[in-house]
């Protein structure tokens, strides 16, 4: 074929094939570049999204594609064994198919990050979760597209392969469950949103803030330092709690004093409690009543909220609540209790009462 190829071509066909696949070569490249200047002008002097899909989508445009259409067209110049001509087109549809698999990659990456680039600022790490899941799965079946219309144009049975893989693949499956579980939970994480990237999480007694969700793992770091791998499949079964998407907390604490505080001081006290509450702007109190009867305390019950979800605000609140507490029972000379015992000594038929505080114990 080679010895065919030269003896039926003179160079000054050679020539010719080659100064029309240079030229050509040229004249593509040159061309692509006035466009995409001319559609990037374009694109910044207007808020239309096509005008940057287009540009987008140009950029994509390989120079493997203007090589390729330069000789299959200096090919035009010569004379070709028929089995030469038909594998030269069949290499350039090839090529087209491949370049137009990095077209609809590059559109599709586009259009996805312009979908999910609208919202609020709070869902950014969500849509960037779902961009990075889609985008993987969306690229993975451009591609496959791709391979399988490039077997089908050098002349393989696609469909056969096509029926084959569909038999290998239920063996594949049957063989992958966990990972092919973990592949649709984390199809699930990314449309349903239980959680998304920097939400801070507990997961039975686990606990941290997402930093990566995989196709096969999500990833969190806890308050200690290490990172906790959840394949997804068993996270989803699992009980989480977000913190992360928190409005307020509720705060309900309880306070005793001594059994020897008087009733009309016992009666100021849920007034008290409402005043430290209410004197904190990020707080927002709810009740404060007089409980019960303890074993060695009258206890009183309060609840606020805090209208601030962060952890360290809401324990600045609690801080500050229990300090006032403090200065305001001490000036109304209201004491807390802590816990005390009371022993009775008999002596015959006398008994003697004896009363001893214990220690106080840390609560």
């Amino acid at each position: 074929m080679l010895r065919q190829l030269i003896a039926d071509n003179t160079p000054q066909d050679w020539v010719y094939a080659l100064l029309a696949a240079a030229a050509f070569i040229v004249l593509l490249h040159f061309l692509r570049k006035l466009v995409l200047l001319h559609l990037q002008r374009i694109a910044r002097s207007t808020d239309t999204v096509i005008d940057d899909f287009l540009v987008e989508v140009l950029s994509a445009t390989r120079i493997l594609l203007a090589g390729a259409a330069g000789l299959y067209l200096g090919t035009h110049f010569l004379s070709l064994p028929a089995s030469l001509e038909k594998f030269v087109d069949r290499a350039f549809i090839a090529v087209i198919i491949l370049q137009a698999g990095f077209w609809f990659s590059r559109g599709l990456s586009f259009w996805l990050k312009h979908r999910f680039s609208q919202g609020d600022k709070e869902d950014e790490g969500a849509r960037a979760m779902t961009l990075s899941l889609l985008s993987f799965l969306g690229r993975v079946v451009v591609w496959v597209l791709v391979l399988l219309l490039i077997l089908d144009n050098l002349g393989l049975n696609v469909t056969a392969l096509v029926a084959s893989l569909g038999i290998g693949g239920i063996a594949v499956a049957l063989a992958a469950q966990n990972i092919l579980g973990d592949l649709f939970a984390s199809l699930s994480i990314a449309i349903d949103k239980p959680f998304v990237i920097g939400d801070f999480i507990i997961v039975d007694d686990m606990m941290g803030s997402v930093e990566h969700v995989g196709l096969k793992t999500t990833r969190l770091r806890s308050l200690g330092g290490e990172q906790i791998i959840f394949s997804n499949n068993d996270l989803l079964k699992c009980r989480i709690r977000n913190y992360k998407r928190m409005q307020e907390r509720r705060a309900l604490f309880a306070i005793g004093v001594t059994y020897d505080t008087p009733a009309d001081k016992l009666e100021q006290i849920p007034a008290l409690i409402q005043q430290a509450v209410e004197a904190q702007s990020d707080a927002r109190f709810d009740r404060a009543h007089f409980k019960g009867f303890g074993a060695f305390s009258l206890d009183f019950e309060a609840v606020y909220y805090v209208l601030k979800p962060d952890y360290n605000t809401f324990m600045s609140v609690q801080q500050a609540i229990n300090l006032q507490l403090v200065r305001r029972f001490a000036d109304q000379g209201i004491e807390f209790a802590f816990p005390t015992q009371t022993l009775y000594l008999s002596r015959g038929a006398s008994a003697t009462k004896a009363e001893h505080p214990m220690a106080k114990k840390s609560q």
